[in-house]
């Protein structure tokens, strides 16, 4: 299996000329034959670009909540959301949504395209979830491992820490921290 996956690296990589690649992958036993490449994608690390900032103070008043891994964006206030139907019902309202989710899958991308932060209870920096957040320019914060999501109830807890449905939380995208509460001065 390993060496069949480093033939595939080596052929798509200095054969064909394309960028390293993340290779999703499964087998069903030790032999060549039992492997299944998923998907191939290229590999982007993250590029420097300008990051809006804000001041501490303005934290400050904020409770710090939870803690993961921040793997895209800046600093973004939004109100919590759940599902689809959640996002359609508050978009008229202009405001920015977060979606909250135990990890992603490809089927999600319709909800994660219409938000503008994704915060996960798994993955890390080269999960779907962080992956698809940063192609598309969204703030994202995976790997929070205390989030707890009850979708029935559009509630969320972090540790005993209570999140409701269109709450407003804010997220560093940097340093993955997951704050209660609402910035509303921003400077840059």
């Amino acid at each position: 299996i390993y060496n069949a996956l480093l033939e595939l690296a080596y052929y798509l990589v200095y054969e064909k000329g394309w960028d390293h690649q993340e290779i999703e992958f499964t087998f069903e036993g030790p032999k060549r034959e039992d492997l299944y490449i998923l998907q191939v994608r290229d590999i982007h690390l993250r590029e420097e670009k300008y990051i809006p900032y804000f001041k501490i103070s303005f934290l400050k008043n904020l409770p710090l909540i939870g803690k993961g891994i921040g793997v895209s964006g800046t600093i973004l206030s939004g109100r919590v959301v759940f599902s689809l139907e959640d996002i359609e019902n508050l978009k008229p309202t202009q405001d920015p949504l977060i979606l909250l989710r135990y990890d992603t899958v490809p089927d999600n991308i319709r909800e994660i395209s219409l938000v503008d932060g994704l915060l996960t209870a798994r993955g890390g920096q080269t999960s779907h979830a962080a992956i698809v957040a940063n192609r598309l320019g969204k703030v994202c914060v995976v790997g929070c491992e205390e989030l707890r999501i009850d979708d029935e109830k559009k509630l969320a807890k972090i540790k005993d820490f209570e999140i409701k449905l269109y709450d407003w939380i804010t997220l560093n995208g940097m340093t993955g921290d997951v704050y209660y509460g609402k910035i509303v001065n921003k400077v840059g």
